[in-house]
């Protein structure tokens, strides 16, 4: 186990140094949020070429595959994950100013497509269903019925979301009678799939390349990371975000990834800059300890998924942030961790909150 740590954690964005960088800022509802348009170029100037490349038919064969492997290797190894987060982040914070608000349609439709993402379904999903249901029975990538330490109860969770997600979906926003929600999730499924057997007719290998792999690849990892971020619930209150989701402090990937670590805070104000939560951290330490929620250092969500199926929650608790000093030893801590990864009755627990 480990004692609270200072934080390492980014808590402030590179501010504006060119008049290029002044002119977007004049573009942003937040300054902070500058470093989204620097990616957001180096995305727009790199994976649009090679894209537009791989569907040339004269583009001799071996250059082909030479622009194929260096698209996904930009997709899946290094944008991929500061992509995906930005897209979160600009999905609770719309980041342009209300006059320039079409631009805030470039990111869910030209680039969303380009690492798998079906325009606009990510929104209804994760803003519109995840954060309302917080992880509950209602919500649809609920990890709350699972074992949540197994492989083969990943694999049944994926397989769900992979071959039924969209059907779950808007079974929800019918449930729910958001008729909007439902027809931005229907409208940006189908479109992507209609824009995917027309473009294998014109360069099939292309298209996969292009799209397809990166539809796969995206969905595997976000159903990979929201396990991560769910995995240690406690039965007794699995409602209280605190006690359903987990944060990792002071890693690379907070920095790499706008400090998606702090997925506790996240719940609990989803709007919230990502610069601020580590502050907001330790502003409000005493609330964590209360609540006995679970901490991590120097590992990410990855790490805690690869961990739980390898069954080493010996290095679970190696890197456990011992808050409040709550735990006596390592194994106090693998008892907790073990309590809170076991699949939980839904039924029971409907059951319960309808007699309440």
């Amino acid at each position: 186990m480990r004692v609270l740590p200072e934080n390492t954690d980014p808590v402030s964005a590179v501010k504006a140094r060119t008049g290029l960088d002044r002119f977007f800022v004049s573009l942003l509802r937040d300054e902070r949020d500058l470093p989204f348009i620097h990616l957001t170029i180096k995305i727009s100037l790199t994976l649009i070429p090679l894209a537009i490349l791989l569907y040339v038919p004269s583009v001799p064969g071996w250059l082909w595959w030479i622009a194929a492997i260096i698209y996904q290797v930009l997709n899946t190894v290094v944008l991929k994950g500061p992509y995906g987060l930005m897209m979160h982040c600009t999905s609770h914070r719309p980041w342009f100013r209300q006059e320039y608000g079409f631009m805030n349609f470039y990111l869910p439709w030209v680039i969303g497509p380009l690492f798998g993402q079906t325009p606009e379904t990510y929104y209804a999903h994760h803003v519109g269903m995840h954060h309302p249901e917080n992880n509950m029975p209602e919500d649809e990538s609920s990890t709350m019925r699972y074992q949540r330490d197994s492989l083969k109860g990943f694999l049944l969770y994926l397989g769900s979301f992979l071959f039924m997600g969209i059907y779950h979906l808007c079974s929800y926003f019918v449930r729910k009678k958001r008729k909007q929600l439902l027809y931005r999730s229907v409208r940006g499924e189908l479109l992507f799939i209609v824009m995917c057997v027309a473009l294998c007719f014109v360069n099939g290998p292309a298209t996969f390349v292009v799209f397809i792999l990166p539809f796969i690849t995206f969905r595997v990892i976000a159903m990979t990371g929201n396990w991560a971020q769910h995995a240690f619930i406690d039965a007794a209150e699995p409602d209280n975000s605190y006690k359903n989701s987990v944060t990792c402090i002071n890693t690379k990937y907070n920095i790499k990834c706008w400090n998606d670590g702090y997925h506790i805070s996240h719940h609990i104000a989803p709007t919230m800059h990502w610069t601020e939560h580590p502050a907001y951290f330790r502003n409000t330490i005493d609330e964590y300890a209360a609540n006995d929620a679970i901490v991590f250092e120097h590992i990410h969500f990855l790490h805690v998924f690869i961990y739980l199926m390898r069954d080493r929650y010996d290095l679970l608790a190696a890197h456990f942030v011992n808050i409040g000093n709550r735990y006596k030893s390592d194994e106090e801590i693998i008892a907790v961790l073990k309590e809170r990864t076991k699949k939980i009755d839904i039924s029971a627990y409907s059951l319960r909150t309808q007699t309440i």
